[in-house]
């Protein structure tokens, strides 16, 4: 029987299973998805498919494999089908014939975005710039559509999960990679059945040896298995005496995780003790009910309770932690949410982002890390500095500390009363000349804590700007902050700093240059009152000119190296030689 399954699945004229996974990919989208469009779906396999057709993997398989599956990754967490479509086709443009003008006439404005978006930078042309431009890229593209990060990490992910077809100096740099920036993306994101699954292959491939002991010892202890059945009968009952519905899950530590414990108690070996869940199946009060009932059963342990359901994390996580000395005298770590706070634990942004919700409502708003990151972004012109200040930015611990007007920042461990200010921009750092904290006058060298108060103390604009010390540049934190003190000191000055960054002392980004290289060819078009409703004239004439796609032939207008007046004199005499359907006159 199990042998007829199998040849149903995969026909001998399908080697790879490619129409098993692709059923799979449906089915899976149908049950997580209210209103699937898998008309669209078919269509972004159907080109992909083509496109990608006599490519191969390193491991030997064919390409498509590759975004299929990281479209099954998206369709497993619950992404809507215009991300699984994008997903389908994120490898087309960069690596096929196929370009995003065709794609844009194929599949629309959204998908557009999100394919280009996750679709790298040539390094002939950007060289060592290019890794750094490419995430500035996808960054810019993830505040007009948060979407485009998870197929981003989707794509590292099942890269990660085929890395032993690359060379281990190549396994090592990838792998080092995805810690830096990616991991914490996925944490920002809120994306932890990604950043679990990352983190363990990643201490896999950079220390085998230690993931091997810890995974022994995961897979042999007994004794947590007693304990945790034991402390579940115990809630089990107490939930019913307190009519509290809740689902109660086991939740172990995953290798990474036990890793991380090691590092601060090396002696220890690996631990893992008891963790569960509480899922409430009620209203968030239910949540304070069942902690009543928690530390009824068992005594808490004294500075170990965090309220994540008052003030919910950077990436939307609450729930309530509380540990307790279980059963048999073992601390006990014990975890309470409701089904929508459990659902956001595991997936995070994905389990707020509908495709009908207005802009109003979209829940990247309530990313306030992403609002900062775009915020400086635009001010590190240098992209290895970009790039530095993004693994900094992106570091895994945080802390929340709150203003005496109410407000709410998220800022690195050990950030100073310096990064707070500059969270208003230059007009509130440049001027900072004091700080509270917790009611306390500080040094502004001094480290917060997380749930610190601090009042911010500024001096009255007719007053003038005293301006930032170099000495704060050692205590800042933040890459805002650095890269604000360090415009002052390069001679930049204004409270509108922020607006006008991205062309500080005349200088640009690379994504800057795009822009402004584009519109250059775009007022060329203008003088000689022409227009094109494709852009697929222009992309064979860029790469008549050897260059690979637009975006290179745009940076190399923005700086000099083509004419855009004498560009378009030969995109018209091309046009005019041979008319294009999509070409207007």
């Amino acid at each position: 029987m199990l042998r007829t399954i199998l040849n149903r699945s995969y026909p001998s004229n399908d080697p790879w299973g490619l129409q098993a996974s692709i059923d799979a990919l449906e089915s899976t989208h149908r049950a997580k998805n209210s209103s699937p469009a898998i008309p669209l779906l078919r269509k972004a396999y159907r080109i992909a498919e083509q496109m990608h057709r006599g490519q191969n993997r390193k491991s030997g398989e064919p390409y498509i494999t590759h975004p299929i599956a990281v479209s099954q990754i998206l369709a497993d967490i619950g992404l809507d089908t215009t991300t699984l479509a994008a997903a389908l086709l994120h490898d087309t443009v960069e690596d096929t014939s196929y370009t995003l003008q065709r794609l844009r006439d194929d599949f629309g404005n959204e998908v557009a975005l999100l394919v280009d978006g996750v679709t790298k930078l040539d390094k002939v042309y950007f060289g060592d710039a290019a890794e750094a431009e490419t995430f500035r890229k996808l960054i810019v593209t993830a505040g007009r559509d948060v979407r485009v990060m998870t197929i981003k990490l989707a794509d590292r992910l099942h890269n990660m999960r085929t890395i032993g077809a690359k060379s281990r100096p190549s396994q090592i740099r990838i792998a080092e990679a995805t810690r830096d920036v990616l991991i914490p993306l996925a944490d920002r994101l809120g994306l932890y059945v990604i950043k679990r699954e990352l983190e363990d292959i990643v201490l896999s491939t950079v220390d085998p040896d230690v993931y091997s002991e810890i995974d022994d010892y995961l897979k042999n202890n007994a004794t947590r298995e007693s304990q945790v059945n034991k402390a579940v009968s115990k809630l089990r009952s107490e939930m019913r005496a307190s009519k509290i519905p809740t689902q109660i899950l086991d939740r172990p530590r995953h290798h990474y995780s036990v890793y991380r414990e090691m590092a601060v108690n090396p002696r220890r070996g690996p631990q893992d003790p008891p963790r569960v869940v509480l899922v409430i199946n009620g209203p968030l009060t239910d949540c304070y009910a069942a902690l009543g009932a928690v530390h009824r059963l068992w005594r808490p342990i004294p500075g170990r309770f965090k309220d994540f359901i008052a003030t919910p994390k950077f990436n939307l996580y609450q729930s309530l932690h509380t540990s307790v000395i279980g059963p048999g005298d073992v601390p006990m770590d014990v975890l309470i949410r409701t089904k929508q706070m459990h659902q956001t634990a595991e997936v995070g942004i994905a389990a707020h982002l509908d495709a009908e919700q207005s802009d109003s409502d979209h829940p990247t708003q309530e990313l306030k890390w992403l609002d900062r990151l775009l915020d400086w972004q635009r001010d590190a012109i240098e992209p290895g500095r970009f790039l530095e200040s993004l693994r900094c930015d992106l570091a895994d611990e945080q802390i929340l500390v709150f203003t005496t007007n109410g407000g709410q920042h998220i800022l690195p461990v050990s950030a100073t009363p310096v990064d707070l200010a500059y969270c208003y921009g230059p007009s509130g750092g440049d001027r900072l000349i004091g700080a509270y904290v917790n009611g306390v006058l500080a040094p502004l060298s001094t480290p917060l804590m997380e749930g610190d108060l601090i009042e911010t103390i500024t001096a009255e604009s007719h007053s003038g700007y005293p301006g930032p010390s170099r000495e704060w540049l050692l205590s800042a934190k933040t890459p805002q902050a650095q890269l604000l003190i360090s415009q002052w000191f390069a001679g930049y000055r204004g409270p509108d700093a922020t607006e006008s960054a991205s062309h500080i002392g005349g200088q640009r980004t690379l994504v800057d240059g795009i822009e402004a290289g584009k519109q250059a060819v775009d007022a060329a078009l203008r003088r000689r009152d022409r227009g094109l409703a494709s852009t697929e004239p222009l992309l064979r004439l860029a790469r008549d000119l050897a260059f690979p796609d637009l975006d290179t032939l745009y940076l190399a207008v923005y700086e000099a190296k083509v004419d855009a007046s004498e560009l378009i004199d030969q995109l018209i005499a091309a046009v005019d030689c041979k008319p294009e359907p999509n070409a207007q006159t």
